[in-house]
């Protein structure tokens, strides 16, 4: 991408982050605060999740996502649902205020499997995961994957609050009981999608809306791509053993727009090799519900937006991708 000495996707090890002095912990603060305020994304290694297991969740849904379409269909659901979204389900650019034609990809979809005992805050935002019957593993696969993306979020929200110096809790404190999203989404070759649309793409131009996603994803021509004022659209750096960190709406709005949410995009199967699959692991970690999020104050924070319910912003914009 740009200069690697001084790149706008940083590589941050959390081994030296957890384990350091103080003065190399200061540098991997600084190198988060600056990389968050330009392109919003980092990519992370040293997090300690087996990538066996990474793999295991991939080989198992793919064998779902091929599976004949009147099978996946007894497991359909809508945006914000569990279960299976089939082609046409979302459009991403909608969030933008794009009239995007819909997402090139199929996904599953699972989230939190705690319930709440407020039965108002259940009725939204706990429902029971839908686990395909033909594939048992699957499940258990899901939650042990889901348990590190949990203990993995609370860790870089620690490094969050200290990157902008203030205490080490300030974001991870409203991590009791989150809620959080967890897409694996596959991108089939064009024998399946047929040919893409003027416009159209796997994934279309977003940000993503609660505070950090944890993504881990595949190598592709048709790939994950970054926007940044400096450089436009670039290809996403990538790293098989690293995650890719970006933050949401919801953390930018948090930090006053000191740091961006981080705009991005997924190509379409690239010409030269239309029979590409590709399947990414999409972690969107939230926070508590009932969380009042305040802009944090100059000269930390710039824009001092008005104070949110946390889950009444995420509901607005999940509200707004789904195609009719």
């Amino acid at each position: 991408m740009s200069n690697p000495s001084n790149p706008r996707i940083p590589t941050v090890d959390l081994r030296p982050w957890l384990d350091g002095d103080e003065q190399t912990r200061a540098a991997i603060a600084r190198t988060v605060d600056e990389a968050l305020q330009t392109a919003g994304f980092l990519l992370v290694t040293g997090h300690g999740v087996d990538p066996a297991l990474r793999s295991a969740v991939r080989e198992a849904a793919r064998t779902f996502f091929r599976m004949p379409v009147g099978t996946k269909q007894a497991y359909e659901a809508k945006v914000g649902g569990r279960g299976w979204l089939g082609p046409g389900a979302e459009a991403n650019g909608y969030s933008e205020g794009t009239e995007t034609p819909p997402d090139l990809k199929e996904s599953l979809t699972f989230a939190t499997h705690e319930p709440f005992e407020d039965p108002i805050v259940n009725a939204e935002w706990y429902a029971p995961n839908v686990w395909p019957e033909e594939l048992p593993e699957l499940k258990s696969l899901c939650e042990e994957y889901l348990d590190r993306m949990g203990e993995l979020e609370k860790q870089l929200l620690s490094l969050l609050g200290e990157a902008l110096g203030l205490e080490p809790d300030f974001f991870s404190r409203h991590m009791d009981h989150p809620t959080y999203g967890f897409n694996i989404n596959w991108y089939p070759g064009t024998e399946v999608i047929g040919e893409p649309q003027p416009g159209q793409f796997r994934i279309g131009p977003h940000t993503d809306f609660g505070t950090v996603t944890i993504l881990d994803r595949q190598a592709g021509k048709g790939g994950l791509q970054v926007y940044t004022d400096e450089g436009g659209w670039e290809d996403a750096p990538f790293d098989p053993e690293a995650f890719t960190i970006n933050i949401g709406d919801l953390m930018a709005r948090w930090t006053g727009d000191r740091w961006r949410s981080g705009r991005h995009r997924v190509l379409p199967p690239p010409a030269d090799a239309p029979g590409e699959e590709l399947m990414s692991l999409v972690y969107f970690g939230e926070c508590t519900p009932g969380t009042i999020v305040e802009s944090v104050p100059a000269p930390v924070g710039r824009v001092p937006y008005e104070p949110v319910d946390s889950h009444v912003y995420l509901r607005e914009k999940l509200d707004s991708i789904t195609v009719d």
